[in-house]
């Protein structure tokens, strides 16, 4: 055997006299022992390179078999070129893992749903178990759990955070501190899962969030399981980033959500009844299936003292959507703080004018007041319209008739002006407040007809004697039924009616009280 200087330093063994066996690695006494063999089992005359390491080295062995039978073998150090594909393949499956983790935590909204996604992918891909901490709120924090190859359980854990080392200052938004300062025998039990085994290796990180901490992530690696490199805890920083960024974003939606609610809940038309033995009913659609509220609305005022008249108010402000429905807010509260004069339908509407007109919104509206009372087995009814379609009286017999009231538009002019009817309602008849949404629906056979007034006053003729939650639900379905399904404005009726009882006593004016045939 004979080697060259380069050779000699890495087969400091081999030389003249020397036994391959005895200086040559495994893998390249094989592949030369297959150059040896006669026949079918010899090696082919143009080798794949060989591949092996040597002394923790790549390598690549070229064989030259000379013309006597004896074999030269070239070794060339791979290592540093391995090393780069290594590398280039553990870059290219974590950003992949990176890009799926940034799909997964965002494609919802919710944050129970973001806190599962980063417990699983991180248990499958950084550690054999994860922690997916949200914010605590005092002692007390929501936690999710997850083992490699389980499903996430969530849990809500009472603990001092500051208790455990790292996780109080994660939890507050700072750096994260090495593995290496972690003792895994500080774990509490209720951050190892159950049937986990010992511990061998913590990474506590913190979730960031949109400015606010999101929370914190916690690995864990069993004892007989690799410790974390610096590499892999800074790549665990970086999950922690998109899956922080996820959970706060889902955070602000639900407190967002949450607003919206409280303020949509002021916002929607109430739910109607019987007030001071008087029926009323009523039914609201927003222009957009999408939206709960837009530019109509309606409102009854139970009188403060029994045997005074209830005020009732239905409008339609220009627009619709959520612009729309912020000025019925408005126009909602200036009403309800103008209910010590709401016996002079004149000077509620021209206050009300006048907040409109001193305000920053560019819209106008129309509206229609009805003070109603119960007077024997009859409703007495004072009506007032500001730019509105007048009230429709629907008599026991069918016919209807149209309230002689009329006025100027709110929010639009200066001064306005309008014009009071009374009516009064026997048993079973009923008194119609509605917007020009039903009126103007665009519908029937072609597709381009209003619903108009006629046709309304026709239908509502055949509800004589019907109770006024079952008139209120017939209009919408009629409307319904004309539009099928197009576009169109916002929809409000109210039913005001006399029902056909007589009434006994009520309790303090606010009541229902008790009634008899």
């Amino acid at each position: 055997m004979r080697r060259n200087a380069a050779a000699g330093l890495l087969l400091p063994a081999a030389g003249p006299g020397a036994s391959l066996a005895d200086t040559a690695p495994p893998w390249l006494q094989a592949a030369h022992a297959a150059l040896s063999l006669p026949g079918p089992h010899a090696a082919p005359a143009t080798p794949e390179p060989l591949r092996g390491t040597i002394e923790g080295r790549h390598f690549e062995a070229h064989p030259t078999v000379g013309d006597d039978g004896s074999v030269a073998w070239w070794l060339v150090d791979d290592t540093d070129r391995q090393l780069a594909q290594e590398a280039l393949r553990m870059e290219r499956e974590r950003t992949e893992f990176l890009a799926r983790a940034s799909s997964a935590l965002l494609s919802s909204l919710n944050l129970g749903r973001c806190m599962d996604v980063t417990a699983q992918m991180a248990a499958e891909n950084l550690a054999d178990a994860a922690l997916a901490i949200a914010p605590a709120r005092g002692t007390r924090f929501p936690v999710v759990t997850c083992l490699r190859g389980g499903a996430p359980t969530p849990s809500t854990v009472t603990a001092d955070p500051d208790g455990i080392p790292g996780l109080g200052e994660a939890l507050r938004g700072f750096p994260p501190v090495p593995s290496r300062w972690i003792d895994p025998e500080a774990a509490p039990g209720w951050m190892v899962p159950e049937g986990f085994g010992p511990v061998g290796s913590i990474v506590i990180t913190p979730l960031p969030g949109h400015g606010v901490p999101a929370g914190a992530l916690v690995l864990l690696r069993k004892s007989d399981t690799g410790a974390f490199s610096a590499e892999e805890e800074v790549f665990a920083r970086l999950f922690a980033a998109r899956a922080g960024a996820a959970m706060s974003a889902a955070r602000l939606y639900a407190e967002q959500t949450a607003i919206s609610d409280v303020l949509m809940q002021e916002l929607l038309p109430p739910v109607l009844h019987r007030i001071s033995g008087i029926d009323y009913a009523g039914r609201y659609r927003p222009s957009a299936d999408h939206e709960r509220i837009g530019g109509d609305f309606y409102d009854v005022h139970p009188a403060a003292i029994e045997g005074e008249a209830s005020l009732v108010s239905l409008g339609d402000v220009c627009g619709k959507g959520l612009e729309a429905a912020v000025l019925t807010g408005k126009i909602r509260n200036t009403l309800h703080a103008l209910l010590p004069i709401a016996h002079d339908h004149q000077r509620m509407l021209s206050l009300l004018n006048t907040a409109l007109l001193s305000s920053h919104h560019a819209r106008f509206a129309t509206m229609v007041l009805a003070s109603a009372v119960r007077r024997g087995n009859a409703v007495d009814l004072r009506l007032t319209s500001g730019g509105h379609p007048s009230p429709l009286i629907v008599r026991s017999d069918g016919t209807v008739e149209e309230a002689d009231t009329r006025g100027t538009l709110i929010g639009a002019l200066p001064h306005i002006s309008t014009t009071t009817a009374s009516v009064t309602l026997a048993p079973g008849e009923f008194c119609v407040l509605y917007t020009d949404g039903i009126t103007e629906a665009k519908g029937g056979p072609l597709g381009d007809a209003q619903f108009g007034e006629a046709r309304l006053k026709r239908a509502l003729a055949r509800c004589a004697g019907m109770p006024a939650d079952g008139i209120a639900e017939h209009v919408e379905m009629l409307a319904d039924q004309w539009l099928s399904g197009r576009s169109h404005d916002d929809i409000a009726v109210v039913v005001i009616s006399a029902p056909r009882t007589h009434h006994l006593s009520a309790v303090d004016g606010h009541t229902r009280g008790r009634y008899t045939a």
